[in-house]
């Protein structure tokens, strides 16, 4: 692989009853070899998405992996000739994906794992109802065929959208899907400790299936929105077609950057009505010193949202 640095995200839930101790000991570790990204951590697991070197990541997994908690710890490798984030941050939260359902323990119970090969067999069945777990603005720009979108602007509304529209009385099969596997796994958690029965989740997530899955025999659809500044990935996990804007974090397109309501760094369609004039200040002042920064050659690692 000729690209410079790898991009791991991996996550786990395990219990975690010393995450505290943690913490300090893992952000040294990433400091000490120019690993940047965010890592969190929680009693209920690990969740994050890193840069480094070859060697710098080779290293930070083994450490994880000799905590026997962890000596099966799932991740995804992408590959990169810039770093995509310019700072190391490992976080203390109580989720490690924030749904608002801390006693939702998918440690102890979650949906039944599907490999991505075996995939398209599932969510070709009638009967399964297929539930994009992400947000709306993810899915706009890519998701499986035939998927429904919960409509959702963060995963908190997710038990909202299963009170409101879902019965296990009559929703018996649900297969269930996300970037990397995270989301799904507290939803299909969720799902089943609220009576439904049969729940499939997608092993590994989008990222894996895209990596695994022949595109000729793909249902997958559009592109894949990432959380760093690729944006979105094509089917062969290449940087896709989408821009970002840096005001809301949405995936833009070239149309929308003709609109009236785009306006680098400030604004774009999406969150022109969202934002009061004082952010909105904030976020011309950012973009000033952005571009202050690429005039002198400088990288720019952002002011806090």
């Amino acid at each position: 692989m000729s690209k410079s640095f790898v991009i791991v995200a991996m996550y786990k839930f395990v219990r975690l009853e010393d995450y505290v101790t943690l913490q300090p000991k893992l952000l040294s570790f990433c400091q000490e070899r120019g690993i940047y990204g965010t890592v969190l951590l929680a009693e209920e697991g690990i969740n994050g998405t890193l840069v480094g070197t070859r060697s710098a990541i080779d290293a930070l997994m083994k450490l994880l992996k000799s905590d026997d908690r962890l000596a099966d710890l799932e991740y995804k490798e992408s590959y990169s000739d810039e770093i995509p984030f310019h700072r190391t941050k490992v976080k203390l939260k109580k989720e490690i994906v924030t749904m608002g359902q801390p006693d939702i323990k998918p440690s102890d119970r979650s949906g039944i794992r599907v490999d991505p090969k075996n995939w398209n067999e599932i969510i070709s069945d009638p009967d399964v109802l297929l539930i994009d777990t992400r947000n709306e603005y993810e899915f706009k720009i890519g998701s499986f065929k035939n998927a429904m979108s919960p409509e959702t602007t963060n995963f908190r509304e997710f038990p909202d959208f299963v009170e409101s529209h879902l019965n296990p009385a009559t929703t018996k099969k649900v297969a269930m899907f996300c970037t990397g596997g995270i989301r799904c796994e507290k939803a299909s958690a969720y799902m089943l400790e609220h009576g439904f029965e049969e729940v499939y989740q997608l092993n590994g997530g989008i990222l894996k299936y895209l990596e695994e899955v022949d595109p000729t025999e793909s249902l997958w659809q559009g592109e894949c929105f990432v959380f760093d500044s690729r944006v979105s990935v094509d089917h062969q996990l290449a940087e896709g077609s989408y821009e970002q804007c840096y005001a809301c974090r949405r995936p833009i397109t070239e149309e929308d950057m003709k609109s009236k309501d785009y306006e680098e760094g400030v604004s774009c369609p999406y969150c022109i009505n969202e934002t009061t004039e004082e952010q909105r200040a904030g976020f011309n002042e950012r973009q000033r010193q952005v571009t202050l920064a690429k005039q002198r050659k400088q990288k720019h690692i952002g002011a806090k949202m």
